[in-house]
């Protein structure tokens, strides 16, 4: 695409090839980049005893990867608005692959974490893009239910690295378990590069508009304000709960092998459902009121950790990820419609939202293990449930800021 578009094509809409090709492409980058993102999640007791480090210390294999990514964002956010979307999600994607190998094959803990930081800035393609490229080539009338398709994508993404690392760890150790997920990368990869249709509608965001004026355009809209500050503690709480989850399941009362303990990600399936719906439901009754009642469902769920029985402690990770991927996929789309109908550039308000998303990922995880350390499993919780607190003071007062759209 060499930066018009086609301005009188309306975008694909559902039952056409190019929509089917788009969703399933975009599906499938989001299964590669967050099986790959959180791939090392289930398997940070596993790596804290393989390099001798501490608890808080081996959660550095997930944080600083999420930190580097919300750093690539910036630079990949603004470049996308230039140079086009498709060109950068595919050379992200084959990137991150690379790097998945070399990973697998660290030698050292100071190896590793130097090879996952660079692969969070190439994972940070696909996040600097897809919104923008689903808001640009789909019809409007489809663009919240596809957005929620893609976040069921990174859920279903998620879920896959979490549960795939867990069970190959119980059979070779963490390096069969990475390399597993990296196969699983380099396949999607190829995929995607098959599938996914180039941009029609993209048009550049002229040369002559520095950087700095895009950033400060994004900061002076207080609905996006609010959403980035949404973003950022929506994912902090959540990763705090699923990064502090795998230590205090593989410790008494509960013992469980890692194996055993990665099954806790099924709930993400929860996840992959609860996205598109929530964006259903925005459709018919607006974001302004679905994504306040999302971050309770999540809140509700963080509490529900609080008591010992295991049964228990499942069904509120389940709740928690069916609130958080419902509100997280609404305030999503949120965002690029926002910025469209009010002028600015997409791909870089939906990748400063990514940007804070990412942050408060790295944040978050790292304060749990910290938590973890100091306070146990009621440490975490006050983190977490903080979290979600300030996501929905902030949400309800999205519903107080002037309106640029219908809903």
């Amino acid at each position: 695409m060499t930066g018009d578009g086609d301005a009188g094509w309306p975008g694909y809409r559902v039952g056409e090839p190019g929509f089917r090709r788009a969703a399933a492409g975009v599906f499938l980058a989001g299964i590669a980049v967050f099986a790959t993102l959180y791939a090392p999640q289930p398997l940070l007791p596993e790596l804290a005893r393989a390099f001798g480090v501490s608890p808080a210390s081996s959660t550095l294999a997930v944080s600083i990867t999420t930190g580097a990514l919300a750093v690539g964002l910036l630079v990949l956010g603004p470049v996308s608005d230039r140079r086009g979307r498709t060109g950068i999600l595919h050379a992200s994607l084959a990137g991150a692959a690379v790097l998945a190998v070399l990973i697998a094959l660290a030698p050292a803990w100071w190896v590793l974490l130097v090879l996952r930081g660079l692969q969070g800035f190439a994972l940070a393609g696909l996040p600097a893009v897809a919104v923008a490229y689903l808001r640009e080539e789909l019809h409007p009338a489809v663009s919240s239910r596809i957005v929620g398709l893609y976040v069921s994508g990174t859920a279903i993404g998620g879920l896959t690295g979490r549960v795939l690392s867990g069970f190959l760890t119980e059979l070779g150790g963490w390096r069969a378990a990475l390399g597993g997920v990296a196969a699983l990368a380099v396949a999607c990869a190829v995929a995607v590069r098959v599938l996914l249709p180039a941009s029609r509608r993209f048009v550049r965001v002229p040369r002559g508009v520095p950087l700095p004026r895009q950033l400060a355009a994004a900061f002076t809209d207080p609905a996006l304000l609010a959403l980035y500050g949404v973003a950022a503690l929506l994912m902090g709480g959540f990763v705090a709960i699923y990064n502090a989850g795998t230590f205090r399941l593989e410790t008494e009362p509960y013992a469980l092998s890692p194996a055993l303990a990665g099954l806790v990600f099924l709930a993400y399936l929860l996840g992959s459902a609860s996205s598109p719906t929530a964006g259903l439901l925005a459709d018919r009754f607006g974001r302004r009121v679905v994504v306040p009642l999302c971050v309770l469902v999540m809140g509700a769920g963080i509490a529900m950790t609080l008591p010992e029985p295991l049964w228990v402690f499942v069904l509120g990770v389940c709740v928690l990820t069916i609130g958080f991927f419902a509100a997280h996929g609404v305030a999503n789309g949120w965002v690029a419609a926002r910025a469209q109908l009010g002028g600015r550039p997409v791909g870089q308000a939906a990748a400063l939202y990514s940007f804070w998303y990412y942050a408060g990922s790295s944040v978050g995880g790292t304060l749990a293990g910290r938590a973890w350390q100091d306070a146990g499993w009621d440490g975490v919780a006050r983190l977490a449930g903080g979290c979600a607190l300030g996501a929905l003071v902030l949400s309800i007062l999205l519903g107080r800021t002037r309106s640029l759209e219908r809903r």
